[in-house]
């Protein structure tokens, strides 16, 4: 799996009729008086607290539009985008797991001095994709970065398969990383804008992709990997030898090119409203509201006016700001120093916010430091047992990839239990995958280290879907871009560490996998002593 992260926009709880994170505002019709602008917002929701201070035209307008599409409800149209953005999540965990597959047959090949070198590369081109998508679908469009993402993972990763050398193989996986690395930052995006607010929980029900994608990928590289790949205990491995992979990784890009293709032909995506209000193209914006609540079945009241009212909120400015340049200063707003320090305010906040950034830190380190390198420590323990062939390798990470998708299933579930909480749940899930990290250690065959692994990997699955929940709800609501901001740079910065780590902690031996354990428990604990718990209760 890759280290999961919060680049994702905020998600709401449910379970009072008012979704938390809205403060109601005197205010009619999708937030805007009929009859001018004395009475402004009917919502502020967690988009407009960003860009607070930044645009108020921009900001009174988002909020036109978020309670347009509050009225038109869920539909046909959001759930057929909930089954493409699926791909993105699929994506995001399927192309992490296919460089840790294929670490062992191309260190086998072309035996380089640091392996992990390859998990460093794709790291450093997820982060890059991170900033870069994430910051250009505010200046081309969502649409664009929509299909593009999946377009440029499946040509590099196909591409690939030609790699000559070790090098070259790190290249690409920087470069198909990069488009993987958008495709969180985009499709929530994407997703949120079309997203009733009463619906907003489907962001955590998301995650079930992002188990089927370890599970589908594990799947396929049983038979190629595992037949057609060097085995570990040979002394030579050439090419002809080791096609495995090479076939493996075109078949990975295969899927998302289908993907890609299931997008771009078979499912009509409009522009996000936001977006085209945002470069000035206000009819845009209100006839794709109404072609989606068409495509729902259903209609819309909002109707030009009802922005254009809007535009005498600006204090002497003439007109929305529509500029590249402007795009980027309201998605700068989310790392502004107000919003920073406004998370450290009280010594409560401070403390919630320190830890909650810490505990994202640990887990973006204890996470791919040892899943990352999960088929390379069988294949290697595998052999100290004699049981390293390269079939029963695959076969246990496929085992292994199976016991992840309950374990995302129940996490999902398990956000809404009464008196354990979310903190509850976290904790003991966190806690509970670095003890069986721990357990790994002890195993004296080949079938108690699986053992050992599947029990990890459900535990592991558990803790990201109830992390995904409670990590926004925590930070107050105008100020929560900022949070989700702050805690999704500490995770890729230490994702980056945990090749690092592993190549001068050496994976031949306990140091790495004593240390992933550590910190998920040191995790663990962090988050029974935070301050705050989510579940029922509206945002701070």
């Amino acid at each position: 799996m890759s280290e999961r992260h919060p680049d994702l926009e905020p998600i709401s709880t449910h379970d009072e009729p008012q979704a938390p994170g809205l403060q109601l505002v005197e205010g009619e019709k999708n937030g805007v008086s009929d009859k001018g602008t004395d009475t402004v917002t009917t919502y502020i929701n967690d988009d407009e607290a960003a860009i607070e201070g930044v645009d108020p035209i921009y900001a009174a307008k988002a909020q036109v539009l978020n309670r347009a599409i509050q009225d038109i409800g869920m539909g046909r149209y959001q759930w057929q985008l909930f089954f493409v953005i699926g791909f993105g999540w699929a994506q995001d965990n399927l192309w992490p797991v296919v460089t840790s597959l294929i670490l062992t047959p191309i260190a086998n090949e072309f035996t380089p001095k640091r392996p992990p070198m390859l998990t460093l590369a794709q790291n450093i081109g997820l982060l890059a994709g991170a900033v870069f998508w994430g910051f250009g679908c505010d200046v081309f469009g969502r649409k664009w970065g929509f299909n593009l993402t999946l377009g440029i993972t499946s040509v590099f990763g196909m591409i690939a398969a030609s790699s000559p050398n070790f090098a070259a193989i790190g290249i690409f996986a920087a470069l198909w990383s990069f488009g993987v690395g958008g495709n969180l930052p985009v499709d929530s995006a994407i997703f949120l804008e079309f997203l009733p607010r009463s619906h907003q929980y489907l962001l955590t029900i998301l995650s079930i992709f992002w188990a089927l994608a370890q599970l589908v990928a594990t799947l396929v590289a049983w038979p190629l990997l595992g037949n057609l790949t060097c085995q570990e205990t040979a002394t030579t491995c050439t090419r002809s030898e080791n096609m495995g992979w090479r076939y493996f990784i075109i078949t990975m890009g295969g899927i998302a090119l289908c993907m890609f293709l299931i997008r771009f032909l078979a499912f009509s995506i409009y522009e996000s409203p936001k977006y085209l209000m945002g470069k000035g193209r206000d009819e845009d914006a209100v006839r794709v509201v109404h072609e989606v609540a068409r495509r729902n079945r259903t209609t819309s009241t909002l109707v030009l006016e009802d922005l254009k009212a809007c535009e005498s909120l600006g204090e002497g400015q003439a007109e929305l700001q529509t500029s590249a340049t402007a795009a980027i200063k309201r998605r700068m707003a989310h790392l502004s120093s107000k919003h920073v320090r406004a998370l450290f305010a009280t010594k409560r906040l401070a403390f919630s916010t320190s830890m909650i950034m810490l505990i994202w830190a640990f887990i973006g380190l204890a996470f791919p430091l040892y899943n990352a390198f999960i088929p390379y420590t069988l294949a290697i323990r595998g052999a100290e047992f004699g049981d390293g062939s390269t079939y029963i390798t695959y076969r246990n990470s496929a085992i292994i990839a199976v016991l992840g998708v309950p374990g995302s299933i129940l996490g999902g579930l398990l956000v809404e239990v009464k008196r354990i909480g979310r903190k509850g749940t976290l904790s003991v899930s966190t806690i509970l995958t670095g003890v069986f990290i721990y357990g790994s250690t002890t195993a004296l065959t080949s079938n108690t280290l699986l053992a050992w692994n599947c029990v990890y990997s459900f535990f592991s699955n558990v803790m990201y879907a109830v992390l995904y929940a409670y990590t926004p709800e925590i930070f107050p609501t105008k100020d929560r871009g900022t949070g989700n901001g702050l805690a999704a740079t500490a995770n890729r910065v230490f994702g980056i560490m945990a090749p690092i780590v592993a190549m001068f902690g050496n994976l031949k031996t306990t140091g790495p996998v004593y240390t992933s354990g550590a910190l998920f428990i040191a995790a663990g604990l962090i988050v029974a002593i935070l301050p705050f718990e989510s579940r029922g209760r509206a945002s701070l």
